[in-house]
């Protein structure tokens, strides 16, 4: 920290004429970051679809308004104490092309409601492959790290998800309730992590 003119200690305040210039360019910095064409590479492109699904130990069958399918799910370790970090990978079906480009979000919660939610909202496939650019056909592999707080009273966790429009705050609605556990707010039950004591 720099010695004020005072003799106080304190920040040093850039002259006016160059701050007055900061604040008249920062607002325009996002306009100059410029994306290159088409989307993902085809190398991020490979990394996302999967050709083949390896075995789950979640069935999926969650069918969002005809568009995404959830294949499946898989967590590691099946078991957690608080404190552990889980790796969680989902298997999304392509069904017809998106128009938005959708955020995952998975909410983390306590079944008895002893802990505060914890939100993993993200974007699908680490960022690298947007909902935009999902081809029909295809099959998504999104995987994200859910962390289990050190002091939380949890004996189980649940895992809820879905697709959410960061532009309208809406989701993609749940076309098959009956066949999947839900809460009828097109938020799917994904898994339930038994927590160790």
């Amino acid at each position: 920290m720099k010695r004020g003119e005072a003799g106080r200690n304190g920040l040093v305040m850039p002259r006016p004429s160059l701050l007055a210039f900061l604040l008249c360019v920062s607002p325009l910095l996002p306009a100059c970051i410029v994306e290159a064409p088409g989307g993902a590479s085809p190398n991020e492109r490979r990394q996302a679809v999967v050709a083949e699904v390896p075995p789950l130990s979640v069935k999926g069958g969650a069918n969002f308004e005809d568009t995404v399918e959830l294949v499946g799910a898989s967590v590691q370790p099946g078991r957690l104490t608080p404190g552990d970090v889980a790796r969680v990978t989902a298997y999304f079906k392509v069904l017809k092309p998106l128009d938005e480009d959708y955020i995952v979000f998975v909410h983390v919660e306590d079944a008895e409601g002893r802990m505060e939610r914890v939100n993993v909202d993200h974007k699908p496939a680490g960022g690298l492959y947007p909902t935009t650019q999902w081809k029909p056909g295809e099959t998504v592999k999104d995987e994200f790290a859910i962390a289990i707080p050190a002091t939380s009273p949890a004996r189980t966790i649940n895992l809820w998800m879905g697709f959410w429009d960061p532009k309208t705050d809406g989701r993609l609605q749940l076309k098959n309730p009956e066949a999947v556990r839900n809460d009828g707010r097109s938020r799917i039950l994904l898994m339930q992590i038994p927590v160790a004591r």
